[in-house]
């Protein structure tokens, strides 16, 4: 029995299909076809049900599934306590959301890259809950996002705050005096989703204080909202440290609120059964470059 073999059956079961673990291997359907065979003739039991149109494992495909999973995160944990930085090799699946994206995350891959320049690094950018479900169904090994969701099957460690504030088109609003919550959510509002870390965030907000805005643009894009927002279509919560630029030149305005917004926690979450030197590595060097104040961030200085 050999690892190619156990990876053939984990991706074959994880991604449900014998060409997905193909890509996912970088190799041939033959290939991955032929790994399967060797293992179902070494002990001489179908691994796989072929009469349906997808591949799906049988009661002992199912057993060697949980114990491939086993023995491949044994054999990746044994490497990783084994080899030097230089030399380790793994891909990394990084997952992020839109403003990581969009500030620090090349900072991050920098570091990795130099303290691990054999390790691949896949970043995956996507909306919070569906990050959170690719973790859980280990589509990736680690994602930052926002810090609301309590779920036991998940370690995480804080990263950074990010301060966001009300804006709109300069003219918009009266940008003159400080506005109840209440009578903000009488105008139109542009807000991210219930697939949003942010989104959940802000609506579990107005909820604890009563509003139920009804005059209201959904996105799950912040590119999308910033746009919507620069158009002078409505009012939205939306980073301000990372917008200066566009504010010091009077594409947006920021408008004063009572109460004011809460800081959103952006968190470094992966499974809790998950032990990896190397993940914990990643992790502080997320820490150590965690920067939501600049857009588009190429260097560390």
């Amino acid at each position: 029995m050999t690892f190619k073999q156990l990876e053939a059956v984990y991706w074959i079961g994880q991604l449900g299909g014998f060409s997905q673990a193909a890509r996912k291997l970088h190799t041939t359907q033959s290939a991955v076809s032929k790994r399967v065979q060797e293992l179902e003739q070494l002990f001489d039991t179908a691994l796989f049900d072929r009469s349906q149109r997808s591949a799906r494992l049988t009661e002992k495909g199912e057993e060697m599934f949980v114990l491939a999973k086993k023995l491949l995160a044994q054999r990746d944990a044994a490497a990783e306590q084994f080899s030097r930085p230089e030399v380790f090799e793994r891909r990394v699946r990084i997952g992020v959301t839109e403003l990581t994206a969009m500030t620090w995350l090349p900072r991050l891959v920098d570091l990795i890259q130099r303290h691990y320049p054999k390790v691949i690094i896949e970043p995956d950018v996507d909306m919070s809950v569906h990050l959170r479900d690719k973790l859980l169904s280990d589509q990736v090994d680690l994602i930052i996002a926002p810090d609301v969701f309590e779920d036991a099957r998940l370690s995480r460690k804080q990263l950074g705050k990010v301060e966001n504030a009300w804006m709109c088109k300069p003219g918009t609003v009266s940008a003159t005096k400080v506005m109840r919550i209440h009578e903000l959510a009488n105008h139109r509002l542009l807000t991210q989703g219930d697939k949003s870390g942010t989104g959940l965030a802000y609506n579990r907000w107005f909820q604890s204080l009563g509003i139920q805005p009804t005059n209201t643009i959904i996105s799950n894009s912040l590119v999308a909202l910033i746009g919507l927002t620069v158009s002078g279509l409505g009012v939205s919560y939306l980073p301000r440290q990372c917008l200066e630029p566009m504010l010091k030149s009077g594409m947006l305005e920021i408008i004063r609120s009572t109460p004011a917004l809460p800081d959103a926690t952006y968190a470094a979450m992966y499974k809790s059964d998950v032990h990896s030197t190397l993940i914990s590595s990643i992790v502080m060097l997320a820490q150590e470059c965690c920067d939501y104040t600049k857009m588009f961030q190429t260097q560390n200085l």
